[in-house]
């Protein structure tokens, strides 16, 4: 934490807890009779409630979306870079929801949390959860609010997932729609490595069939080589190259299996410190719920006919060094909506930090969030004029 807020930051905030005892009956069949989202706001919502924007997260994100808990926190909210005062998502202009999907390990009902029929920790009885569902309880969580449409719904990754859900499965409660390094659906490859992450964890001895809390253990193991795994997916070889190359961390080999590559040591790190924030089971949904979307099965596999019940506006970004998601899964959506006959923006960002860049505050990323949003914003009413103590609530 630096020793004064920036000007640019929102600030201090304060999660809130939102408790739902309407029943939520899930994609996979099951029901929730009752469930909890956490969630943060960053600005003002004003008095048409027409200024909100929702932010959805990625694979391993959460609620915490920018600025700071506490003066000794070491670092922001993970997208801190684009959300706050005259940044990219201005929080002069936007109240900004972001939030714990449901299944996360953060505060919302997920694995961890206690089964409320049974008074134990859900584990591995937790009902798997797609992005459908999620879209679903992000809503109630809108209407809560009292936010009937949405200015914008923005995200990266399966975070952009979340935000083509909406256009297609509440068209009419979103202005616009702002999908960053996103997919219409998994390739086989990605499918893949999402496999090869769920048996890493599964066949991990703490593991337990997903009982690991019961058994007083954890699979750090099995979910630091998922993570290691991720974590080579999510950068390009440049980055990797760039930064590590193939430095050494002896002078000479030592000819055993310790660690030899700087690299090596950077995903040894990367493995250990995600086992002591993110939950295994959780880990598991996730990647399930990835698995799962695909919107244009509806259709036969016609994604412009599904996508032709959208409403609002698109600015779809990609990066040229994401094998993960590459520009021309990009593509698929915008050739899709085009087709369509849909109102769509795309940038092509020259980036080297591979699938992560949408977390990276690249100039031309984020003036082309800005620019777009910047138009959107003209056909909301602004909120009053806060105190600088008051970007967040």
């Amino acid at each position: 934490m630096p020793d004064a807020i920036p000007v640019d930051s929102v600030g201090l905030v304060t999660p809130q807890i939102a408790h739902f005892d309407k029943p939520l009956t899930l994609t996979c069949g099951q029901t929730l009779a009752s469930y909890q989202l956490i969630y943060e706001t960053y600005g003002t919502l004003n008095q048409d409630a027409s200024n909100a924007i929702l932010i959805c997260h990625a694979l391993s994100g959460d609620h915490h979306a920018a600025g700071y808990h506490d003066m000794a926190d070491k670092k922001p909210g993970w997208w801190d870079s684009a959300i706050g005062p005259g940044k990219a998502i201005d929080t002069n202009r936007y109240f900004v929801i972001a939030l714990n999907n449901l299944g996360g390990c953060c505060g919302s009902t997920g694995p961890t949390s206690i089964n409320p029929e049974t008074d134990q920790v859900w584990g591995a009885d937790f009902p798997i959860v797609t992005v459908e569902d999620w879209v679903e309880s992000q809503a109630r969580l809108a209407d809560l609010l009292g936010i009937h449409t949405f200015a914008a719904i923005v995200g990266g990754s399966l975070g952009g997932m979340q935000a083509l859900e909406w256009s297609i499965r509440f068209p009419e409660r979103l202005k616009s729609a702002v999908i960053v390094a996103s997919a219409p659906k998994l390739s086989t490859q990605n499918i893949a490595f999402n496999e090869v992450a769920r048996q890493s964890i599964r066949r991990d001895p703490d593991f337990f069939d997903g009982r690991y809390l019961d058994n007083e253990s954890v699979p750090t193991n099995g979910l630091g080589l998922a993570r290691m795994l991720g974590h080579i997916t999510y950068l390009s070889d440049d980055a990797m190259g760039e930064k590590f190359g193939r430095q050494m961390r002896h002078e000479q080999y030592q000819y055993n299996y310790g660690i030899e590559f700087e690299v090596e040591s950077y995903l040894r790190y990367q493995g250990e410190a995600f086992t002591k924030r993110f939950d295994a089971n959780t880990y598991m949904l996730m990647t399930k719920a990835l698995d799962y979307f695909d919107p244009a099965a509806q259709t036969n596999g016609d994604l412009a006919a599904v996508l032709s019940r959208a409403q609002c506006e698109f600015l779809l970004v990609s990066f040229t060094t994401d094998w993960r998601f590459s520009p021309e899964r990009s593509e698929e959506i915008v050739n899709a909506l085009i087709k369509a006959g849909k109102a769509v923006s795309y940038a092509k960002i020259e980036a080297t930090e591979g699938h992560d860049a949408f977390l990276f505050p690249i100039p031309r990323y984020m003036q082309a969030v800005n620019s777009f949003l910047t138009r959107i914003a003209d056909q909301v009413t602004l909120p009053a004029r806060q105190g600088e103590s008051e970007h967040a609530r």
